[in-house]
């Protein structure tokens, strides 16, 4: 088998070869350009690209490594931003005609980590408009015709397409782990506050948080434990230590863990490819998993959330609603409109819910490692029909729970499909870790009934 291409590589093995002297960053650079250029016309991933301005980054990396100078766990490396995130060399758009060609005068925090760590930071890519419904261009790797999935539609079709090892995005409600499971690669989101938001778009103070994608668990570690950090800029972030996830996602299992599914109020929307694929998985982990019936206030909890993410972005765009209505698309207009009728009442009591969805997984994780579940309602959607229903990510953000998928399914035409685990709060290693093993033992099993 000969050798991958360097735009092939996990992002570990290119920062590993980076660092051994086997790889430049400049030929990794030139590998993800020249991949980029052959694709990109079909899959629209990127909003901003400056191939010179990349080329002179990796160049950059390279005479540092070479003089002998200190290098960062993302050394020559090339992530890829969605287009939400301030960046002081290259516009932020937000995906909405509003703010086309805006410049900031600052990078977001998560960026400035990115470049201390080494890392190219090599364009913007695609997001939906304001990180919310209206669907972009982007198309899904595996299928032109479908949705990569939204709002960090570039971010994850990037890495699908092997344009980068990584991309940052954002889940406000299902927008790491939905277009993740769509594109078939692996999405993290870590528990809330963990990553700061300063210089991120902010569409709901609440519920915002930064995700990140990858070719492995390990890379989602790795990208994951760059960004961490407290930031007085973001009062959600908080300032004491924090789990080392990529040791996690390197570590064995001391015993082997046990999982929760819940029978869900809103499983009718998951296609009947993966109903029967996960209650294979159920099978194949045996006594491992749990069922449990799921809580009365499960489907409240869906309405909270979209209480709180409407009346809080109704309220934090305000002068961009107000002052550029007509540049404001149809799929959002009614949705800003119905979130100027919601009551101070309303978002107080469901505010209120937030707290109680926290501590009632608290209780239930001291039990059980990780809860198993769908990461989307299955394949990707064709484009016509949106972004995709992001009803399987929706509770477990509203707690800030981390939230890992492995692209371990397979549904219609051979098109992904992922498996979400959701951990403890500040369990992030844990829940990689978790993960690691779910992955071995799974594919061992696949294996052993082939070879049946």
């Amino acid at each position: 088998m000969s050798d991958p291409e360097p735009w092939e590589l996990t992002a570990v093995d290119a920062a590993d070869q980076i660092k051994s002297g086997a790889l430049t960053s400049r030929e990794l650079v030139d590998a993800c350009i020249g991949r980029i250029e052959a694709t990109d016309g079909t899959v629209g991933a990127w909003e901003y690209l400056d191939p010179d301005q990349a080329r002179a980054q990796a160049d950059a990396m390279d005479d540092l490594r070479r003089f002998g100078k200190p290098v960062g766990p993302l050394h020559g490396v090339p992530v890829g931003i969605k287009d939400i995130f301030d960046t002081v060399d290259m516009p932020t758009g937000y995906g909405t005609p509003i703010h086309a060609g805006r410049q900031p005068n600052a990078d977001a925090t998560v960026i400035s980590k990115l470049r201390e760590a080494g890392a190219i930071i090599l364009g913007k890519t695609v997001s939906t408009e304001f990180a919310f419904m209206h669907a972009a261009d982007t198309s899904n790797p595996h299928d032109v015709t479908r949705s990569p999935g939204g709002s960090s539609s570039g971010s994850a079709a990037a890495v699908a397409a092997g344009h980068v090892p990584l991309a940052i995005g954002s889940q406000t409600n299902g927008s790491t782990i939905r277009p993740a499971s769509f594109c078939g690669i692996y999405g993290l989101k870590p528990t809330r506050g963990m990553i700061s938001r300063g210089g991120v778009l902010e569409t709901s103070k609440t519920l915002d948080q930064v995700g990140v994608f990858g070719r492995s668990l390990e890379d989602v570690g790795l990208l994951a434990d760059v960004l961490v950090g407290y930031d007085a800029a973001d009062p959600t972030t908080y300032a004491r230590p924090k789990p080392d996830i990529l040791s996690g996602a390197r570590a064995d299992v001391l015993v082997e863990p046990n999982f929760a599914w819940f029978d869900l109020p809103y499983a009718d929307r998951l296609d009947d490819t993966s109903r029967d694929a996960f209650e294979e998985v159920i099978s194949a982990l045996g006594g491992q998993v749990e069922r449990y019936p799921a809580p009365e206030s499960f489907p409240d909890l869906i309405t909270y959330h979209n209480i709180i993410h409407e009346y809080e972005i109704c309220r934090h765009l305000q002068s961009d609603f107000e002052m550029h209505w007509d540049q404001v698309s149809t799929t959002l207009q009614p949705i800003i409109e119905r979130a100027r009728s919601h009551s101070d009442d309303q978002y107080a009591e469901a505010i209120g819910m937030v707290g109680a969805a926290e501590g009632y997984f608290t209780d239930l994780l001291n039990d059980v490692d990780a809860i198993l579940t769908p990461s989307s309602q299955g394949v990707a959607p064709l484009k016509a029909d949106g972004t995709g229903d992001p009803v399987f990510c929706t509770v477990w953000t509203l707690a800030g729970l981390p939230c890992v998928t492995l692209p371990l399914l397979a549904g219609e035409a051979g098109l992904p499909i992922g498996i979400q685990l959701v951990g403890s709060a500040e369990q992030d290693d844990r829940l990689l870790r978790t993960a690691r093993w779910m992955q071995a033992y799974l594919e061992a099993d696949a294996s052993d009934e082939e070879q049946g």
